[in-house]
C-alpha cells in the first residue's frame, strides 16, 4: 500500500481507531489514554510539507470517524506538518513522542494547550498510524 493515498487513509482511520498494542506500558497510562479519548471530539490533519498532501483524521466521541487524504488541512482544528525524512524516520520506527516533542511534526495550527493535554492519546494514534506497512 502506498503511503498517503485513499487506501492508506482507511487503514489508518481503522489503526488510529484500535490504537496500538499495549505491551510495554503500565495499565495506568493506557487507562489515561481511556480517558484522555472518552468523548474526545476534534479533527486532525497531517500533512507533507513538500507534496502539500494531509491525512485528515476527523474523531466523533472518542472514535475516528473519517480519514481522508486531501490537499490542504481545510479547517481542521490541529494542523500538524513534517518533511519527507521525518515521515520516513517515524514509518522506520523513530520514538513519534520524541519526533513532536523535537518538532519534527509541528503543530501549525490549534490551541496549543487543549492539544497538549492530550499528547499522549496523540502520540498513540500517531505509533499505531505509522505502523501500517507502506511503500514510500
Amino acid at each position: 500500500m502506498r503511503f498517503f493515498t485513499p487506501e492508506w487513509a482507511e487503514a489508518a482511520r481503522a489503526a488510529v481507531d484500535a490504537g496500538p498494542p499495549q505491551e510495554g506500558k503500565l495499565p495506568a497510562y493506557w487507562n489515561w489514554i481511556d480517558r484522555a479519548r472518552a468523548g474526545y471530539t476534534a479533527t486532525w490533519a497531517l500533512g507533507v510539507r513538500e507534496t502539500g498532501a494531509y491525512l485528515v483524521l476527523t474523531w466523533k466521541d472518542g472514535k475516528c470517524a473519517d480519514a481522508v487524504v486531501e490537499a490542504g488541512p481545510g479547517d481542521a482544528d490541529y494542523v500538524l506538518v513534517a518533511g519527507e525524512a521525518t515521515w520516513q524516520q517515524l514509518r522506520e520506527g523513530a520514538d513519534p513522542g520524541r519526533i513532536v516533542m523535537y518538532r519534527g511534526l509541528r503543530l501549525e495550527r490549534g490551541d496549543v494547550l487543549a492539544f497538549f493535554r492530550v499528547i499522549y492519546f496523540f502520540v498513540e494514534s500517531l505509533s499505531a498510524l505509522v505502523s501500517i506497512p507502506t511503500e514510500p
